[in-house]
């Protein structure tokens, strides 16, 4: 039922690749860090127009321009037409396409597509997690062995603290730390191997949605940084990882919310 969504993903990543120019299309959305390109523009334009078309009873929620059109569909594609956008304006070819399918609530499918490698992640709920058709899986370290990634929007300031607090205490206890500047590929690096844990204090459905189905299918526990439920309507906080580290993490959060002056830095 899904196979068209890898075609219309792919051909979005097509679309990025042509790309020219981009510094002459960067504007400013809420804050000089928070960028948007003609090209993210274009590219969710496509998506919204071959999808709807595929797949008419679902509707479609997009980052770009405050595209809503869920009202009386059962499921709708949450879609990040480039996450990475300032990766992709510097020319780091660490930036994807993100389409995730909610229907009545859960995520029932996901595609991730990184245009630059040809990387190509999907899953669809129950039926496990692939990379380019090749079936994917996390790994079992504990956090002294882990490999972990990170995300901070610079533009969330009053997460910034707690984020600092999570650096400050698991920095001596894991293997080594990486920030790519994409969450959607974060969370299906952990999902691949290629990293061990994933945490952010706060982003928006559009970056972790397709991701966070593609972990959990890999063998992932993907939830809030307080253990509740991934939130799909607003924004949220994000844990992914095996469940030796995911547990530690959870602790970990626990700990930091509770300090005083942490209070409403972690969504």
């Amino acid at each position: 039922m899904y196979q068209q969504i890898e075609t219309i993903v792919k051909e979005a990543g097509r679309i990025i690749l042509g790309a020219h120019h981009i510094e002459r299309s960067v504007e400013e959305k809420t804050s000089a860090c928070d960028l948007v390109t003609a090209y993210d523009t274009a590219v969710q334009e496509y998506l919204r127009k071959a999808l709807l078309t595929a797949y008419p009873q679902f509707g479609f929620y997009g980052e770009e321009n405050d595209c809503c059109e869920t009202e009386g569909k059962c499921g709708w594609f949450i879609v990040d037409p480039i996450d990475g956008t300032a990766n992709f304006i510097r020319k780091l070819h660490h930036s994807c396409v993100s389409i995730g399918l909610l229907v009545e609530g859960k995520m029932e499918y996901g595609a991730v597509y990184n245009p630059y490698f040809d990387e190509l992640f999907t899953a669809q709920r129950g039926k496990g997690a692939f990379l380019n058709g090749e079936r994917i899986h996390v790994t079992d370290v504990a956090m002294n062995e882990s490999m972990l990634l990170f995300g901070s929007a610079i533009y969330y300031r009053e997460t910034i603290p707690a984020t600092l607090r999570f650096v400050e205490e698991l920095f001596p206890q894991t293997l080594d730390f990486r920030r790519g500047g994409s969450a959607a590929l974060d969370l299906c690096y952990v999902a691949a191997g290629r990293a061990d844990v994933y945490f952010e204090c706060c982003i928006r459905p559009w970056d972790y949605a397709a991701g966070s189905l593609i972990a959990q299918e890999a063998g992932a526990i993907v939830t809030a940084l307080d253990g509740s439920p991934l939130r799909f309507a607003d924004r949220c906080s994000v844990a992914a990882g095996n469940p030796k580290n995911y547990a530690q993490l959870i602790e970990l959060s626990k700990k930091i919310a509770a300090e005083p002056d942490m209070k409403g830095r972690i969504l």
